[in-house]
C-alpha cells in the first residue's frame, strides 16, 4: 500500500490502463498529473510519448491526434486552461476519436489559485461530451479506466473532472506493477470525418446527439446508492465529486445515515434518463450537493421539489466543505446549528519569496516609471500587487494585448501615460506571442518586461521552451528568447539583470524612450528563480542593519522582502535570518543606506557565534 496524492493517482491511472501520449501545461491544481505519468514511465520503462506542451490547446491538439490514430491518450490541465483548448475540445466532440482520448480538467472551486472558480461540467455540457467526477484520489484513479472505455465504447473525448481536494489530498492504495503493452498506431484516412465541412458537421452534431443518448443509459457510470439500506423518505441527497465523500461522513455523524437516500453521480453529464424518472417519481425533497455550478440541478429540472443553488438552499459560489455541508444539511432537515466558528487569526498576504528576482524586476519598474499604467499576468509575479506595479490581470497573454489596449484608448491625449507591461517567460512562450505580433503591426506604443526566471515557477519549476529539456528531465531542443522578440518584428530588444537595480532602472527608462517613439520595446529581466536554481555559496551577500537604520519602514514597505521585518516600536529594520536568501539586494533599496553587506570578519563571527 502506499499513500498517493491524487494528482499521481490520476497518472497512475493512466500508465496501468494504457495511456501512449501525454501532454499538458501546467496549471494548479493539475500540475503533478503529468510528472506522475513521466515517473511511471521510467518506472516501469514504458513506451509513453509525455510533454509539456506550451500550452493547453497545443497540448490537446498533440494528445488528440494519437486518440485519432487508435492510441489511448490523454491531455491535462487546469480549469481556465480548458478556456484555451476550448477551440478543439468543442470540434473533436463532433468528430470523436478511435482511441480512448481522456480530458482531465482539474477545477478549483474556492478558488485557492485561480482567476475563476468556473465549472468544467458546464464546458462538457457546451461540448456535448460526457463526464466524471471523482469522489476520491482512489475513485479517480478508477474513473481513468472508466473514461477510457467509455469513450472507446461510444469514440467520443471523455472528461474527467477532479477538484482542488481531490487532486491535492491523500490515500492509501495498492499499486501494483504495470506490464506495458503498447499498440500499434494506424491513422485511416477519412477526411469526411476528420476534416469535415460544415455540411457534414451536421450530420456528426446528429451522430453525436446519438451518442449522448445511448451514454445516458450507460449502466457502467449509473448513479451509486451509497447507503441501500435506508428506510425509505420523502427524502433524498444527490451529491457528486468531493461532496459525496463529506456528505457520506456527515449523514452517519448526524444519525442520518439509515434515514435519507443517498446518491452520488459518477457521471454529471449527461445524467442517466432511469435515474431522472426514478427521482421525480419517488421523492418529495431533492438536495443536490455539487460543485461549482448546478449542473445536475438544472438536467432533473423540477423546481418545486429540488433544493439547491437556484433556489439558495446552496450558496450560489465557493466550496462546499464539510462545515457548509453540514449548515446545508442541518438546515433542511431542521437540526440545531452547529455552534458558530471560532474566529480565524487574521491571514497574512501572499508575496513574493526572498531573493524573487520578479521584487527587483517590480521595485525598478516603480522607480522608472512610478505613473504608468502597469498591465501584468498569470504568475508568480501577479504578487507586483503588492509592490505597486501591477494594475491589471486579466488571463495568459492579456498583459500584452491589454498594454496595446490602453494605448489605442490614450493615444489622441496631449501626453499619454506610459505603459510598462510584465509577463513571465512561461506565460510568453504560452499566449504572448500572437499579442506581441499584433502590437508591433499596429505601432502600440508601450514597454513589455519580460520576466524571464528560467523557468515556470508558479506552479512547480516545469521546465519552458527555453530550458532544454523535458517532463523526464530527457534533453530537447531550446527556443532563445530574445531571437523569438526580434521574429516578432520588435526592434528594440535588451537583456538585463533586474537584481542590479540601478542599471536596470536605466534600462526600462531607455525603453521607454524609445517606445514613445517607435513602438514596443521589450527588456527581458534575467535572473534565475531563487527556489529551483540554488545560488552558489560565493554568491552569498549577506546583509546587516547598520547604526544608520531609522525605521522610517521604506524597504519593508516598498520592497516587500519577508526577511525584512520592523516591528511595532523598533528603533531598526531586523533581518529575519530563517527566511533570507543572502541576495543582498536590499542594500540598493534603502535610502539611508543603513542595509550594508557583511564584510568577512562579520561573517566568521556570525557563523561562530550560530
Amino acid at each position: 500500500m502506499e499513500m498517493v496524492l491524487g494528482n499521481q493517482a490520476i497518472a497512475y491511472g493512466l500508465a496501468e490502463n494504457g495511456c501512449q501520449v501525454a501532454a499538458s501545461y501546467p496549471g494548479t491544481p493539475a500540475s503533478e498529473i503529468l510528472p506522475g505519468l513521466a515517473t511511471c514511465k521510467a518506472r516501469f520503462g514504458m513506451p509513453q510519448h509525455v510533454q509539456w506542451a506550451v500550452n493547453e490547446k497545443v497540448a490537446f491538439e498533440i494528445a488528440y491526434a494519437a486518440a485519432m490514430s487508435g492510441l489511448r491518450a490523454a491531455v491535462s490541465m487546469k480549469q481556465v486552461g480548458l478556456n484555451v483548448a476550448s477551440d478543439p475540445f468543442m470540434s473533436a466532440a463532433y468528430m470523436g476519436t478511435v482511441g480512448g482520448f481522456v480530458v482531465i480538467s482539474a477545477d478549483d472551486p474556492g478558488p485557492h489559485s485561480s482567476q475563476t472558480e468556473q465549472d468544467s461540467r458546464l464546458m462538457a455540457m457546451l461540448a456535448q461530451v460526457p463526464v466524471l467526477d471523482p469522489a476520491t484520489p482512489l475513485q479517480a484513479k478508477e474513473m481513468t479506466a472508466l473514461a477510457f472505455t467509455l469513450s472507446e465504447a461510444f469514440q467520443i473525448p471523455v472528461m474527467l473532472r477532479p477538484t482542488t481536494r481531490v487532486c491535492h489530498s491523500r490515500q492509501n492504495m495498492a499499486l501494483a506493477p504495470i506490464q506495458a503493452t503498447p499498440k500499434t498506431p494506424a491513422f485511416e484516412k477519412n477526411p469526411l470525418r476528420w476534416a469535415a465541412t460544415p455540411k457534414f458537421r451536421l450530420m456528426l452534431h446528429r451522430q453525436l446527439i446519438e451518442k449522448l443518448s445511448a451514454i445516458a443509459a450507460h449502466p457502467a457510470t449509473a448513479p451509486v446508492r451509497l447507503n441501500p439500506n435506508a428506510k425509505p423518505s420523502g427524502d433524498v441527497i444527490v451529491t457528486s465529486g468531493v461532496v459525496s465523500a463529506y456528505t457520506e461522513d456527515l449523514l452517519k455523524d448526524l444519525g442520518l445515515w439509515d434515514q435519507v437516500a443517498c446518491y452520488q453521480v459518477l457521471q454529471p453529464y449527461p445524467l442517466h434518463r432511469e435515474f431522472l424518472s426514478y427521482l421525480r417519481s419517488t421523492y418529495r425533497r431533492i438536495l443536490v450537493l455539487e460543485e461549482t455550478m448546478p449542473v445536475i440541478e438544472m438536467q432533473i429540472a423540477d423546481r418545486d421539489r429540488v433544493r439547491g443553488r437556484l433556489d439558495e438552499t446552496v450558496p450560489s459560489f465557493g466550496e462546499l466543505v464539510p462545515d457548509v455541508v453540514e449548515s446545508i444539511v442541518r438546515g433542511l432537515f431542521e437540526m440545531p446549528r452547529p455552534r458558530a466558528d471560532r474566529p480565524q487569526a487574521p491571514g497574512k498576504r501572499p508575496t513574493l519569496c526572498p531573493g524573487c528576482p520578479h521584487r527587483a524586476s517590480f521595485f525598478a519598474i516603480r522607480k522608472a516609471a512610478p505613473k504608468a499604467i502597469f498591465t501584468s499576468d498569470i504568475g508568480c509575479y501577479t504578487l507586483g500587487l503588492n509592490l505597486g506595479a501591477v494594475d491589471t490581470v486579466l488571463c495568459m497573454g492579456a498583459a500584452i494585448s491589454q498594454a496595446s489596449g490602453f494605448y489605442q484608448a490614450h493615444r489622441n491625449l496631449a501626453k499619454p501615460p506610459d505603459i510598462i507591461a510584465t509577463i513571465g517567460d512561461s506565460t510568453f512562450f504560452h499566449a504572448g506571442l500572437p499579442a506581441l505580433v499584433d502590437a508591433v503591426v499596429q505601432q502600440a506604443r508601450f514597454v513589455l518586461v519580460i520576466l524571464d526566471n528560467r523557468t515556470t515557477a508558479m506552479t512547480g519549476n516545469q521546465p519552458t521552451p527555453a530550458s532544454g529539456f523535458g517532463a523526464g528531465k530527457e534533453p530537447l531542443a531550446t527556443v532563445d528568447i530574445e531571437a523569438l522578440v526580434r521574429g516578432c518584428g520588435v526592434s528594440y530588444c535588451r537583456t538585463a539583470d533586474p537584481a542590479l537595480i540601478d542599471p536596470f532602472v536605466a534600462e526600462i527608462r531607455h525603453a521607454l524612450a524609445h517606445a514613445r517613439e517607435h513602438g514596443p520595446a521589450v527588456v527581458i529581466a534575467r535572473h534565475p528563480c531563487v527556489l529551483y536554481f540554488k545560488p552558489d555559496p560565493s554568491e552569498r551577500r549577506p546583509v546587516r542593519v547598520s547604526e544608520d537604520c531609522d525605521a522610517c519602514g521604506f524597504c519593508v514597505q516598498r520592497f516587500e522582502c519577508p526577511a525584512l521585518v520592523l516591528e511595532d516600536g523598533a528603533e531598526r529594520v531586523r533581518i529575519d535570518r530563517t527566511v533570507c536568501s543572502d541576495c543582498g539586494v536590499c542594500v540598493q533599496v534603502c535610502p539611508n543606506q543603513a542595509l550594508v553587506v557583511q564584510a568577512s570578519a562579520d561573517l566568521e563571527g556570525r557563523n561562530h557565534a550560530e
